[in-house]
C-alpha cells in the first residue's frame, strides 16, 4: 500500500517526533553521510567532462526521486510510520515559521559564524555531527534569506513559469536551457543575483550554510526541499497528460553531450534504474 508525503506544515507534534527520531538514528548509524557523499560524488557540472548524473541535466529529477527513495527507506526501517515530509516555500516563506521550529529542523543560524543552535540537529546537541563535506566544519550552518544580499524564495508565480511547459527538457539538455520544464524547476537562470537563480536553485541560496554546494544534504531540510521538488514534477505530469522524460534517445556519437546525459531507458548510476522506471511511483507514495 501507497504511504502518503504530508505537508510539513501540517505535521502533528507525534509526527514531527517520530521524523526527526528516524533521521538521527540513520545519522546514528552512519548511513547519513553516506547519503551525503553520494551526492557530492555526482554533483558535476556543465564544466566538468564525464556524465552528469544528478545536476544540470535531463536526470536531476528522476536521480533526486530515487535518491530521496533511498533516504526514506532507511527512516522506514527504523520507523515505518515516517514519510518525508515536502516544504512548500510557495506558502511558509518566514525564517521563524514550519519547517525552522526547535521541535523540528531548528532555526537560523547565529550571526558571528552561522551555526545553528536551535533543535534536534544543531551541533551543541551532541547529534549531529558533519563528517562529509567540502569543507572541514562539523555543524550545520544556515544564513536564512541571506542577511548581506537578502533574497526571496521563490514565488507561486515563478514555480508556475515552470509547470506550464509542455515540454519535459530541450536541447542542449544543461543548464543553459531556456526552455523546457526541467530546467525551468532546477533553476539555472542567466545574469546576476537572484535572476541567476530561479526555483530549486534559489530555495538552496535563501537557506544558505551547508545548503550551498555538494555537501547541502548535511542539512536535513535538502529532503523536505526535495519532496516538493518531486511533487512538482507530479503535479506537471498530470497537467500535461502523455508528456514523457527527455531525451528519449541518447545524443548520437557527433552530439556534444553523447555520453553525458541519460535518457529515458538508459541507467542512472549508482543504483541502475532508469527515468522511465521513475516516472510513476504512485504504487510507493502519494502527495497529502
Amino acid at each position: 500500500m501507497a504511504y502518503t508525503r504530508k505537508d510539513v506544515s501540517t505535521l502533528t507534534a507525534a509526527e514531527k517526533r517520530r521524523f526527526v527520531t528516524a533521521m538521527l538514528e540513520v545519522k546514528r548509524r552512519g548511513e547519513y553521510d553516506e547519503f551525503v557523499r553520494m551526492h557530492i560524488d555526482y554533483y558535476t557540472s556543465d564544466g566538468e567532462e564525464g556524465l552528469r548524473a544528478a545536476h544540470m541535466t535531463p536526470s536531476f529529477l528522476p536521480w533526486h526521486r530515487r535518491f530521496l527513495l533511498e533516504l526514506e527507506t532507511a527512516l522506514r526501517k527504523v520507523d515505518p510510520s515516517v514519510s518525508v515530509p515536502y516544504w512548500d516555500w510557495t506558502r511558509e516563506r518566514s525564517a521563524t515559521r514550519s519547517p525552522w521550529t526547535a521541535d523540528l529542523l531548528g532555526g537560523n543560524g547565529r550571526i558571528t559564524d552561522r551555526q545553528v543552535m536551535t533543535g534536534p540537529f544543531a551541533h551543541s546537541g551532541g547529534q549531529w555531527t558533519l563528517k562529509e563535506g567540502v569543507t572541514d566544519g562539523e555543524f550545520l550552518t544556515r544564513d536564512l534569506g541571506r542577511s548581506r544580499d537578502p533574497i526571496q524564495l521563490p514565488t507561486r508565480d515563478e514555480l508556475e513559469s515552470a509547470l506550464a511547459d509542455p515540454v519535459y527538457d530541450t536541447r542542449p539538455w544543461d543548464s543553459t536551457c531556456t526552455k523546457g520544464f526541467r530546467n525551468k524547476l532546477e533553476g539555472w537562470g542567466t545574469g546576476r543575483g537572484a535572476v541567476a537563480w530561479r526555483n530549486h536553485n534559489r530555495v538552496h541560496r535563501w537557506v544558505g550554510g551547508a545548503m550551498l554546494g555538494g555537501a547541502s544534504v548535511n542539512d536535513p531540510v535538502f529532503w523536505l526541499h526535495h519532496a516538493f521538488v518531486d511533487l512538482q514534477w507530479t503535479r506537471w505530469q498530470q497537467r500535461h497528460r502523455g508528456a514523457r522524460y527527455l531525451p528519449a534517445v541518447p545524443p548520437g556519437t557527433g552530439d556534444d553531450q553523447h555520453g553525458r546525459i541519460i535518457a529515458r531507458h538508459q541507467k542512472m548510476p549508482p543504483w541502475g534504474v532508469t527515468p522511465d522506471s521513475m516516472e510513476d511511483v504512485g504504487r510507493i507514495y502519494r502527495y497529502a
